[in-house]
């Protein structure tokens, strides 16, 4: 599993950066969903700094639809999904391969976006190990997340339009235990973000799991 893992894993970070969809369109987007953000809430430094680790995680959200859309995509072709299930590649280790190359985009837009939150809202985290552990546990969930409805959504002609549909909802409790850890980060509050991870941890480990039990089956459904 952890083989067939490793091969989808490189084959999709292979296609895109061949293709720098996510260098191209998924990065600048999460920037200009930031700056957007942003301009709506003003000027004032205040209002900026206190909404900037929710801005931050609605940024990688909307990012996590793109990314998730775009794996999807690579295997939209006629016959491809079914070649790939020929191939005898383990579907779990299909699903963790993706997630994986998923994951590596987001880690590619949290690190454009960290640098972002700090230089335009002038930003300073005070516990960067909460911060990062929470961006960790947030990456996996929400790879995994957006895989396996992606894999649900597949065989739709409306998949494009039905996926945010399915995610956005699901990952909510994401965007508030990873706003929430990040501002106990920015601020210093290790307890109090320290109890957020209790909800990012189990998110990841369950869609993980369930990924790797149902991938399969959704797959010889789509």
């Amino acid at each position: 599993m952890w083989r067939d893992a490793l091969l989808v894993a490189g084959k999709d970070v292979r296609i895109e950066l061949r293709s720098r969809v996510a260098l191209w369109q998924v990065l600048p987007f999460a920037v200009l969903v930031l700056v957007l953000f942003g301009f709506a809430l003003g000027p004032g430094p205040t209002a900026l700094r206190s909404a900037a680790p929710g801005l931050y995680w609605l940024a990688v959200l909307f990012s996590t639809v793109l990314a998730t859309q775009r794996s999807v995509a690579i295997e939209a072709g006629e016959g491809v999904r079914d070649g790939l299930r020929l191939s005898g590649i383990d579907p779990a280790g299909v699903f963790l391969g993706k997630a994986a190359a998923v994951a590596i985009q987001l880690v590619a837009v949290q690190v454009l976006l960290g640098a972002g939150i700090v230089v335009l809202f002038d930003v300073h985290v005070e516990t960067w190990w909460l911060a990062l552990v929470a961006s960790v546990l947030a990456t996996v969930g929400l790879s995994a997340a957006g895989v396996l409805y992606g894999a649900l959504s597949a065989g739709l002609r409306v998949r494009e339009t039905l996926l945010p549909l399915l995610v956005l909802p699901i990952v909510a409790p994401v965007l508030i235990a990873g706003s929430r850890a990040w501002s106990a980060a920015v601020t210093g509050a290790v307890a109090s973000g320290a109890s957020w991870l209790k909800i990012l941890g189990p998110f990841a480990a369950v869609y993980l799991a369930v990924g790797v039990a149902l991938y399969g089956p959704l797959q010889e459904t789509a």
